[in-house]
């Protein structure tokens, strides 16, 4: 009896956390250069004396879609799309270089070139980049930083890091939405990595496959407490044939 409620348990368990990751993904379906997770169910056996029969049903996010996302042309000079592989590098609230493929940069009062969120874009040398102020700023192909003063010929600043990441240290989502090596290691600046300034990648994910996909983990998660239900009646109803026995 009780192989089949860790089964449903464990499965119901597993199509909500399904939900939970379909519903931000659909979330998300308008946030520049978001990569949409991956999730997958597994079987692991339940491990212990006389408990070798049981089987959990987990999920597990897979990591994510690895697709450049629609090309959206706004015409604002700070907007940049990184081609192919290549994606920026910014400095996460841990202090730890990470990587986003979200091109909304700005320029502070302060002069420090930053994402959308205020995190600092690194340069290919890894440091934060500073922009003389009440200067026009413009990118690059190649990702130069130019600066030009009023009655001035424009100066190159800094060149933004672009890094390309291979498939001997990957990159892996973090929680704070940002990503990062494998490896816990930088990745070398890729100086044959190019952008598109003056446009943004809008996200991958697809909003008509996230709404399938969450009905499906809503009937698949009513299946399972069907079952739930089903497994507790057969015991009641087996107490009740034990009891008129005895």
């Amino acid at each position: 009896m009780d192989r089949i409620i860790y089964t449903s348990m464990t499965g119901a368990n597993a199509a909500a956390q399904r939900q939970a990751v379909l519903a931000n993904n659909l979330a998300n379906a308008s946030t520049t250069g978001f990569r949409a997770e991956m999730s997958n169910f597994r079987s692991v056996p339940l491990q212990g004396t006389g408990a070798s029969t049981r089987v959990f049903a987990l999920e597990a996010t897979s990591g994510h879609v690895d697709k450049a996302g629609p090309a959206m042309t706004t015409g604002r000079p700070l907007d940049a799309m990184a081609e192919g592989g290549a994606w920026f590098a910014v400095q996460g609230l841990d202090g730890i270089e990470t990587y986003t493929r979200a091109g909304a940069f700005e320029v502070t009062a302060a002069g420090q070139l930053v994402t959308g969120t205020g995190l600092a874009v690194l340069s290919d040398g890894g440091a934060p980049i500073d922009v003389p102020p009440g200067s026009e700023v413009v990118l690059g192909a190649d990702g130069t930083l130019t600066a030009r003063m009023a009655g001035q010929p424009p100066q190159p600043v800094a060149r933004l890091k672009l890094a390309t990441p291979g498939a001997d240290d990957p990159l892996r989502r973090g929680d704070d939405g940002l990503f990062r090596t494998a490896s816990g290691e930088p990745l070398p600046a890729d100086p044959n990595a190019r952008l598109r300034s003056g446009v943004l990648e809008g996200s991958n994910v697809n909003p008509v496959e996230c709404m399938v996909g969450m009905i499906a983990a809503s009937r698949q998660f009513e299946q399972q407490m069907r079952l739930l239900s089903t497994a507790e009646n057969d015991d009641k109803s087996a107490g009740q044939l034990l009891s008129m026995n005895g």
